[in-house]
């Protein structure tokens, strides 16, 4: 009696040990085909259909193909040499850049110590073999239409407007351009703006409606955007307004994307010089401002698209601008309004889309 139970007993232990060694096998029998399975998969893509996907992977990775299809800097200076030095030795060392072009107004061409100085910078910056262009192309005029002039030796189809007292981290440079890339015929970048219609601000208000409800409901396609309507069919086209950083924050929406800090496709420094008409480019030079909201209106009006706003960190290492300045705003307001009456409309388009890299954020 005792013998069987024990015989029993072995034969149990001896069952469990069995599956137990079975289930072990068959986990280490998995983990291997999934290894293996990874193995082939790398080195199959041709068979397997993947080929133009891993392709447009690698576009993005530093391949060839990328730096052929990369960018050209343009980049807009006016007596700050210690800023464009800094400028240029940061963007040579990211990834994708073609060729520097230098936007030079000044009375005095650039001085051969100076050209000298910023050809070592881009050398000695130059990485995985790459020859990075370097050019002057200096202007006898002093305007602000001079950062847009039409550049017919470009080999690249990307441009990167930047001023010369604006730094975005390489990764924040890529991840913007692999969104140009996307979307070519876009104004991508980083300053977003907005414009409001002033009677119909005041019309919303009457009715009870917080002043900012406008742009959230016109994205939303609700309410404002048959107020909008009924409005301007009555007559009351009203006055546009200016809408700087705040009323960007505080509703979420944007109608320009400035050309301080943007990616935008050569073909439109052509439609600026030769197409968008001259007495907007005479209003810029005789005002000495608004040429990034020109661009915005000329980019609008050729897409009937609105731009794209990037997520990114900016640093401005040179002093304020003319944005400081007292009626800053009004300024810019009445630059939309002569831009509206060239154009016999108002071509911008309002979006609350917003470009993210989801590998830098927790949540998204």
């Amino acid at each position: 009696m005792r013998g069987s139970l024990l015989g029993r007993r072995t034969a149990t232990r001896l069952r469990q040990v069995a599956i137990s060694a079975v289930k072990s096998a068959k986990i280490k029998l998995l983990l291997c085909c999934c290894v293996l399975f990874a193995f082939f998969a790398t080195r199959t893509t041709p068979f397997m259909g993947w080929a133009d996907h891993a392709a447009s992977l690698n576009s993005f990775s530093g391949s060839r193909l990328y730096y052929r299809r990369g960018y050209a800097l343009l980049i807009n200076t006016w007596k700050r040499n210690d800023l464009l030095k800094q400028s240029i030795s940061h963007y040579t060392s990211c990834r994708g850049l073609d060729s520097i072009r230098i936007v030079w107004s000044e009375p005095n061409p650039p001085s051969d110590n100076l050209v000298k100085l910023l050809s070592q910078v881009v050398q000695s910056n130059s990485r995985d073999g790459r020859q990075i262009e370097l050019k002057f192309d200096i202007h006898e005029e002093d305007s602000l239409n001079n950062r847009f002039k039409e550049l017919k030796d470009l080999k690249t189809d990307a441009v990167l407007s930047i001023d010369d007292d604006i730094i975005f981290p390489c990764s924040t440079v890529e991840f913007a351009f692999s969104v140009w890339r996307t979307a070519p015929n876009a104004v991508v970048g980083w300053v977003p703006r907005m414009h409001w219609i002033e009677k119909l601000n005041h019309a919303i208000f009457q009715r009870g409606l917080p002043l900012m409800c406008l742009e959230w409901l016109q994205v939303a396609n609700v309410y404002a955007c048959s107020v909008m309507d009924t409005f301007m069919q009555n007559g009351n086209a009203g006055r546009y307004i200016y809408g700087g950083w705040w009323s960007v924050w505080w509703t979420g929406t944007y109608s320009m994307v400035l050309s301080k800090a943007a990616f935008f496709h050569k073909k439109y420094l052509s439609l600026y010089t030769n197409e968008m008409p001259a007495s907007i480019r005479e209003y810029v030079a005789k005002n000495r401002n608004c040429e990034d909201i020109a661009m915005s209106f000329l980019v609008a009006n050729a897409t009937g698209a609105p731009p794209i706003w990037v997520k990114g960190k900016i640093f401005e290492i040179g002093s304020t601008g003319i944005s400081s300045l007292g009626g800053h705003i009004e300024r810019r307001s009445e630059c939309v309004n002569v831009f509206v009456a060239e154009y016999g409309r108002m071509p911008l388009v309002s979006t609350s889309l917003k470009a993210v890299d989801s590998r830098n954020i927790w949540f998204w």
